[in-house]
């Protein structure tokens, strides 16, 4: 059974996929960017901003589904350039209390509306 999650506290899809779709106890969410939900502007002053609106999308996201950071299994961080890996690292475990998800991170040409930083994750509702 496939359900899909979305929420007004998260900026809304920029083409054909939904914020998040519920899969029995699984939740993939898709890639969020900096765009700030209420004003559709991105956040894009520094990196460290950036990524802190990228959490705040995802956690939007998996409180719609009833889930927070605790429940994400695996994230994926896109980047669009290496050199900012620390700073977002650090803020990216700002999030996450204890048993930190499995992750990758990649370094890409360009991303939607030529942002910094992309995160996606997947959540196990427990």
């Amino acid at each position: 059974m496939k359900k899909v999650i979305n929420t007004q506290n998260a900026p809304a899809p920029i083409g054909p996929y939904n914020q998040a779709i519920m899969a029995g106890n699984t939740l993939y969410v898709s890639g969020q960017i900096a765009i700030d939900p209420q004003s559709g502007n991105l956040v894009d002053a520094n990196i460290e901003e950036e990524t802190h609106q990228v959490m705040a999308n995802l956690k939007a996201v998996l409180n719609a589904a009833d889930l927070d950071f605790i429940n994400v299994v695996k994230t994926s961080i896109f980047l669009s350039d290496m050199n900012s890996f620390s700073k977002v690292n650090e803020i990216y475990g700002q999030y996450f209390t204890k048993d930190f998800p499995a992750r990758e991170t990649v370094a890409v040409k360009t991303l939607p509306k030529n942002v910094n930083v992309e995160i996606s994750a997947i959540a196990v509702k427990m």
